[in-house]
């Protein structure tokens, strides 16, 4: 296999640019192609890459046999369709998130993926960055003590979607990060929302998931909100973690602080709960876009056949949360234990974080 391996970006909205830029730089990949149904917002964004190829026809895409792999950033609605006539002409694929729009397309997805030999990868940038990186690392050697619960708040005015919810649009960021940094998914999910734009879309959502070891985590999701908010805080026995993807400096600051329980006794006065305050350490943690690692990590995974750290399967668990948390908010808040085939418990994948 050559060293540089073909891509095609389909879709040139919002995240397509994101994507062709970082293949565009990436000393692996050639950037062959822009596909979208809009040649005039196809051809922007080969333009402000430099210049590339525009087409508006995928079939064209896929019969090209220098094409090894497509990027697509398309509506989820569209996700499933396209991925697996790429998978079937024998492509490589990443997928923005969520991986598909119901989970047993994305069972599909991983089938063919399996079938074909070929690399299918859910685009959960969040895992890839710096920041996240090292909180899985923090709770992996135990630094947190045991988790406690986790508080997640994702919050912006806009961008309203037309045809997905808060949930779909923001949660799999959150979710992806959990199941990465926990290394298990959740046993029950309860999900609550309201619609206050447009009739039937949740534009505000709370969501509750309750992981083994009874560690609680808890999602706040919004549209509309006058700040815009990128922050989770995760509760140790033995310290807390914030991490703020908004800081440009401090984006992960560790506090020695909690609650310490008393020694055993049976005297009522002994039993005084001790709070403890101790230093704020700021970690030193080199950045590099989330996205180049992602576009690198992908075309290792091509050329060896190493599992993506966010491959079809991982992107599958996410959208089945999602459903769950769906049926949750049609029923009021109802709360919907995960199947017990859903649970999984430290897999391989989650265990190998990519490289700095």
């Amino acid at each position: 296999m050559s060293s540089r391996l073909s891509v095609v970006v389909v879709g040139a909205g919002y995240w397509g640019p994101n994507l062709a830029r970082n293949f565009r730089a990436s000393p692996d990949w050639d950037l062959a192609a822009i596909c979208d149904l809009d040649l005039e917002r196809a051809q922007r964004v080969a333009d402000a890459v430099g210049g590339v190829r525009v087409t508006s026809s995928l079939d064209d895409v896929l019969a090209d046999p220098t094409v090894d792999a497509i990027a697509i950033a398309t509506p989820a609605r569209t996700h499933h369709p396209i991925a697996m006539a790429a998978l079937e002409a024998g492509k490589h694929v990443i997928v923005e998130k969520p991986l598909a729009d119901e989970s047993a397309r994305g069972i599909e997805m991983v089938e063919r993926a399996h079938e074909r030999g070929l690399v299918l990868m859910t685009d959960h940038t969040f895992c890839y960055t710096p920041a996240v990186l090292k909180i899985r690392e923090l709770i992996a050697d135990g630094y947190l003590g045991d988790i406690l619960f986790i508080d997640s708040v994702r919050i912006n005015l806009g961008l309203i979607q037309p045809d997905v919810d808060v949930f779909w649009d923001l949660a799999p960021h959150d979710l992806s990060i959990l199941l990465y940094v926990l290394g298990c998914e959740p046993q029950e999910v309860s999900a609550r929302g309201t619609s206050s734009v447009r009739p039937g879309i949740h534009d505000v959502a709370y969501v509750e998931l309750r992981f083994p070891n009874n560690i609680l985590a808890h999602l706040h999701l919004s549209w509309l909100d006058p700040c815009k908010v990128r922050r989770i805080t995760i509760v140790g026995s033995k310290k807390m973690v914030v991490c703020n993807d908004l800081s440009d400096s401090e984006k992960v600051r560790i506090y020695d602080k909690g609650v310490d329980q008393p020694y055993e006794t049976d005297q009522f006065k002994d039993f005084h709960l001790q709070y403890r305050y101790g230093t704020v350490t700021i970690p030193w943690i080199p950045f590099r876009e989330p996205l180049r690692v992602q576009c690198e990590h992908f075309i290792e995974c091509a050329k060896t056949g190493q599992t993506p750290q966010s491959d079809g399967t991982v992107g599958t668990r996410v959208v089945r949360i999602l459903e769950l948390a769906d049926k949750s908010l049609q029923n009021g808040g109802g709360l919907q234990h995960v199947p017990m085939d859903m649970v999984i418990d430290t897999p391989a994948v989650f265990l190998q974080p990519v490289a700095d």
